[in-house]
């Protein structure tokens, strides 16, 4: 049997090397890597067993209509349409390998709902995780696009019952950020007698 601190080095090495990607290359992922981390996801902690998440994996050609969307709300009213600024917003979306939107279902009662959105956020960072474990990288992307009527309407997702929490890109990493300075575990941590 393994010695059971090596699994527990791998598993803090794991979470603390683990990094937002902002690019990527075009190489492809392995399909059970993306479907063993989407199980990792609904693995996360989930108050009441809700089970209040849903993904999307969308394919090239919704993400090339999606990428259309991005374009026009990046695109500034008044002002002249930037070619190189709308290709850099279509790249976002179509380098990596996949693109997984994760949304929650809408629940009337605020402490559930509340407590749903941060499932949601947890099940994102169990499936960044699984995928770094096996070198792919992931960013979680938010913003207006994840609130645009058209983004629901290509996807499928009714505003009125589903929420979406943001876009995961998936790919093999382009570059690997250093690691950004934290706060000093002390300055974060009380101890109560």
């Amino acid at each position: 049997m393994s010695d059971p601190s090596d699994a527990r080095s791998a598993v803090l090495a794991n979470l603390l090397g683990r990094r937002t990607i902002h690019s990527f290359r075009r190489d492809p992922v392995d399909d059970r890597t993306i479907e063993d981390a989407l199980l990792a996801a609904v693995h996360a902690p989930n108050h009441r067993m809700t089970a209040p998440w849903r993904f999307v994996r969308v394919g090239r050609e919704t993400r090339a209509q999606l990428a259309e969307i991005a374009v026009r709300i990046a695109s500034k009213p008044g002002l002249p349409h930037d070619p190189a600024k709308a290709d850099d917003t279509r790249r976002k979306l179509l380098d990596p390998h996949d693109l997984i939107v994760v949304s929650i279902v809408k629940n009337d009662d605020a402490a559930i709902a509340r407590e749903d959105y941060a499932s949601a956020a947890c099940a994102i960072g169990n499936l960044s995780l699984a995928l770094w474990a096996c070198g792919i990288g992931a960013k979680w992307g938010t913003g207006r696009i994840t609130r645009d009527a058209a983004t629901h309407a290509l996807l499928g997702i009714d505003p009125a019952r589903e929420e979406i929490v943001g876009f995961v890109q998936v790919g093999v990493p382009a570059s690997v950020p250093a690691t950004p300075p934290r706060p000093a575990l002390a300055s974060l941590v009380r101890r109560l007698p």
